[in-house]
């Protein structure tokens, strides 16, 4: 018969192990990529007034990406408090059938609910992709243990690259600041690009980059809203074209 404290070390050794791995598990391709969209975050942030201790708060408290863009975006507009929670809010909706899919492969017979939330707060494009990738290789119950050193260490790397980012961007030529900038962009549309499934989500991308500039001449208020609508209708129609076209 094992002794009690035999057992907790021996938990403790397993639970350290996982995580580690899962801190191992973030060092990758697709967290590399997102660590050049965070330089381009930081830079676009710092020209837009933000101080650091505000970049590093937003990557900490708003993980996913896009939405920090979107907060950027709703206060250099001037909105007010509760319409830059709503929008952000917003953004982030498209996260939860991620959050769905992930949390049912993360419980264990004795996951306590609060874990599941609180590890929630990590899952975004990146991290979601490499968790299911390799999160089935993992004991069911140190799943939460896994999955938290690589949701925490994405976070604290990309704070890390956000910091030497905002340190240095202002001694930078224009040029190099400029291409900063467009890095964020870039990340975005090549992310969706390559993890789209049909074309119809392609030619909604083709179509919004289209219709961008003119909708930003006829509506400006309301550009992204406008182009997004019409591209994403534009798109529905062409996938079911071509469904029933061979038909």
């Amino acid at each position: 018969m094992r002794h009690p404290d035999t057992a907790d070390a021996g938990e403790a050794g397993q639970a350290r192990h996982w995580f580690l791995r899962g801190v191992l598990a973030a060092v990758s391709i697709p967290a590399l990529i997102l660590a050049t969209a965070f330089v381009g975050f930081a830079g676009l942030a710092r020209e837009a007034g933000f101080s650091l201790a505000e970049i590093l708060f937003m990557i900490a408290v708003v993980w996913a990406l896009p939405a920090k863009v979107v907060l950027i975006g709703a206060v250099l507009a001037g909105n007010a408090l509760p319409a830059v929670a709503f929008a952000v809010a917003l953004s982030s909706i498209r996260l939860t059938p991620m959050v769905v899919a992930l949390v049912p492969e993360m419980r264990g017979p004795r996951t306590r609910p609060w874990v599941l939330y609180a590890l929630s707060h990590f899952v975004a494009v990146t991290s979601w992709v490499i968790a299911l990738e390799t999160i089935r290789g993992v004991p069911r119950d140190l799943r939460t243990t896994y999955y938290c050193g690589l949701g925490l260490s994405l976070v604290l790397f990309n704070m890390v690259v956000a910091a030497v980012t905002y340190l240095v961007a202002g001694s930078l030529p224009p040029a190099v600041a400029a291409g900063l900038l467009l890095l964020t962009p870039i990340y975005f549309l090549t992310s969706l690009w390559g993890s789209a499934r049909e074309q119809a989500g392609k030619v909604a991308m083709v179509a919004g980059l289209a219709l961008g500039p003119v909708a930003h001449m006829l509506v400006p208020g309301f550009d992204l809203l406008a182009a997004g609508f019409v591209g994403g209708v534009c798109a529905y129609l062409w996938h079911r074209f071509t469904r029933q076209a061979p038909a």
